[in-house]
């Protein structure tokens, strides 16, 4: 168990490549993010009917097979380069069996296929958040100033500042309490975007 303890513990230290682009300066890791969506799951789950346990374990390995696969951005800019989502979710899935195998728990890799096939409320309610995290953790990159908005960035030709990650996320939303948590983040975000 040690072992792939210390493997996952790879999570701490990857950093998400969509802040790595944007040249965030010291940006977020899987974990931190994988957290972050764990915290919103466990803060905003009773707003909906869902069994909150069970989101939270999702939200906690939903992104668990980027400590081998590394992690992969979605884009909305048409000119970026991104994996194909089958390519990426075949690619997870063997690493999670594997991972399965070595905890011996069938749960990981049961809640991992369930978020991945939105198969419930949770996984869609789990979904949500990790989208409202990333959004949220723009807010807060844009508030504490830690990229230069003016450097040109050919990594982000369509869109400005942090723009994308909104756009990458306002059409998925799902849940009543993901899209209202979304709007008023996007809300705080245009405004201190426009002073």
């Amino acid at each position: 168990m040690f072992e792939i303890l210390l493997d996952l513990y790879d999570l701490k230290d990857e950093r998400r490549t969509g802040w790595e682009l944007r040249r965030i300066e010291d940006p977020e890791t899987v974990a931190g993010h994988s957290w972050g969506a764990a915290v919103l799951t466990f803060l905003y789950g009773q707003r909906e009917e869902i069994d909150i346990d069970r989101a939270i374990k999702m939200a906690l390995v939903h992104d668990m097979a980027e400590y081998d696969t590394g992690d992969f951005p979605i884009r909305a800019d048409s000119q970026a380069k991104q994996i194909d989502r089958n390519r990426k979710k075949k690619m997870e899935k063997e690493v999670m069996k594997r991972l399965d195998k070595k905890i011996d728990r069938e749960l990981v890799l049961n809640l991992w296929e369930e978020y991945e096939n939105s198969e419930t409320k949770e996984a869609r309610f789990v979904k949500d958040m990790d989208m409202v995290d990333m959004c949220l953790q723009a807010l807060k990159y844009e508030k504490d100033g830690r990229y230069d908005k003016n450097e040109e960035n050919p990594n982000f030709m369509e869109y400005e500042r942090l723009d994308e990650f909104f756009a990458t996320t306002k059409d998925r939303i799902s849940t009543e309490t993901g899209k209202k948590l979304f709007e008023e983040i996007k809300k705080r975000y245009t405004r201190l975007r426009e002073k």
